[in-house]
């Protein structure tokens, strides 16, 4: 069933949103049937079904369809768009929340088996792997789990690895090929590996609207 009810708000009062997030959820609708086919419609609707809580849910880009491997943890979503290859996989007392007007591009893998939250409005590009655990110990050390956290409207190039324990700031720019060891101070670039910040980005750019991707506008 396509559950439109608004989700918890991922985000701090302080941090900036799109105005398109006062769009109802009809208006929402109504634009996403101009813009996408039916069956990245129905196919959604199918991928959403793995879901905990979700809005308006479309996937692009044919087979494999996106998958989820929730071994009892929760996965909540927004007004999303995920794209062929993509999978979320969620621990037993897991947690992924994904903010409205997010996507996550082809064969992009996120792992929560503690928490990952990932803001409005954030591109996640192809190949990107997010992580909060390296789930498995490594020699004797016990296995310790911790959050990953990325704020709204941030870009996260391709083949980009965030690990454990890591929080991108509001509106910052993770360049292609990264590996994100430590957090990144809002509205930054940051790049390399290990990454590190290199310039600061521009606080007033909308990544999505500079880039005018369109899965953004109904989603707000």
């Amino acid at each position: 069933m396509l559950r439109l009810a608004p989700i918890t708000n991922l985000s701090s009062p302080t941090e900036k949103v799109s105005s398109a997030e006062n769009i109802t959820n009809f208006q929402r609708l109504k634009h996403r049937l101009k813009k996408y086919s039916l069956f990245e419609h129905l196919s959604g609707l199918w991928f959403s079904r793995e879901l905990t809580k979700s809005g308006i849910t479309v996937t692009s880009g044919g087979f494999p369809l996106p998958k989820v491997v929730n071994k009892g943890g929760q996965i909540i979503t927004g007004n999303c768009h995920f794209y062929s290859g993509v999978l979320l996989e969620v621990g037993e007392k897991g947690s992924l929340e994904i903010g409205t007007g997010t996507y996550i591009n082809r064969n992009s893998t996120i792992v929560a088996f503690d928490r990952v939250t990932i803001g409005k409005e954030c591109m996640i590009a192809w190949n990107v792997s997010i992580m909060d655990s390296e789930m498995h110990p490594v020699i004797s050390e016990e296995l310790v789990n911790k959050p990953v956290y990325i704020k709204n409207n941030a870009w996260i190039g391709c083949h980009v690895v965030i690990l454990k324990g890591v929080t991108i700031g509001t509106g910052s720019l993770i360049a292609a090929g990264s590996v994100v060891t430590k957090d990144t101070p809002p509205y930054s670039i940051a790049a390399g590996v290990p990454a590190k910040v290199i310039e600061k980005a521009n606080p007033d750019i909308n990544y999505q609207q500079a880039a005018s991707v369109p899965s953004t506008q109904p989603a707000g």
